[in-house]
């Protein structure tokens, strides 16, 4: 069976579920503790259900495991292209949240440390790492777009501070911060002084997106891949990780007079 296949077929037997318990898709929504914007684009087949959610759904109906076996065979198969992943979350958002405890985020990186950083790993050959810094830098037109997000990002110190590429590379992306932060009225940049010591963030990074239509969803990334979740528990908890981070940060006028400092620091 196709993959669009059975995306439908789950969308039919979640349907036909709902409507045999008296259920809408709000009080569904509820019982799965999922937003009713997610429901909805499962049930037309614009979403493909996590595991998370299919296990849920076998709980709240008295299933017994069908929508997870369903789930199972969609996930084994490949994304169809028009599933959106997570760049295409990033460039459809109104507002991105992004904290960054270790390297500079993606969006802001130039394209010497996005070389360097990519070269330092060691695990890339020298063409898929030229092929990786297109791909990112292919993404920062969003900054520049007619319409941009909003985009707050709140950097650790140490971030500024690694030296990644050697004095050259950093002194070139630290300045791009200050120029990026001072310049483009939609971004903010925040700094995490070191003397924060131990704060909510030392735990990894993170990005919220806002979507032009729906609910907030979060990204995190791990050593081989990231992943997306629009759990309603789940980004109500990360909402208020990145409140507590964003509250040990200094303001956006004070991180660009300290990005600015550092920047001559690494002359």
């Amino acid at each position: 069976m196709e993959l669009s296949s059975m995306l439908e077929h789950f969308a039919e037997e979640l349907r036909l579920a709902r409507a045999a318990g008296g259920m809408s898709q709000t009080a569904l929504a509820e019982a799965l503790t999922y937003s009713g914007a997610l429901v909805a684009k499962v049930e037309t087949c614009e979403r493909r259900p996590s595991l998370d959610f299919a296990r849920r759904c076998d709980a709240v109906f008295g299933a017994d495991g069908r929508f997870e076996r369903i789930q199972r065979r969609i996930g084994r198969e490949a994304m169809v292209p028009w599933f959106r992943d997570w760049p295409g979350i990033e460039a459809e958002a109104t507002a991105l949240r992004w904290f960054e405890p270790i390297c500079v985020p993606g969006l802001l990186q130039t394209e010497g440390y996005a070389r360097a950083l990519l070269r330092g790993g060691r695990l890339f050959a020298p063409d898929e790492v030229e092929q990786q810094v297109a791909t990112r830098l292919d993404r920062q037109p969003v900054l520049t777009r007619d319409r941009p997000p909003l985009l707050t990002f709140v950097v650790d110190e140490h971030v500024l501070r690694r030296s990644v590429g050697g004095p050259e590379v950093m002194r070139e992306q630290v300045r791009h911060l200050v120029k990026v932060g001072s310049g483009l009225p939609r971004v903010r940049i925040h700094v995490v002084p070191l003397t924060a010591g131990a704060y909510a963030g030392v735990s990894g990074p993170f990005v919220i997106a806002t979507p032009p239509h729906g609910e907030d969803v979060v990204f995190q990334e791990g050593q081989l891949h990231g992943q997306v979740i629009d759990r309603a528990d789940h980004v109500r908890r990360m909402v208020e990780v990145w409140e507590s981070i964003r509250g040990e940060a200094l303001s956006h006028q004070q991180s660009l007079e300290f990005v600015t400092e550092v920047a001559e620091a690494w002359t």
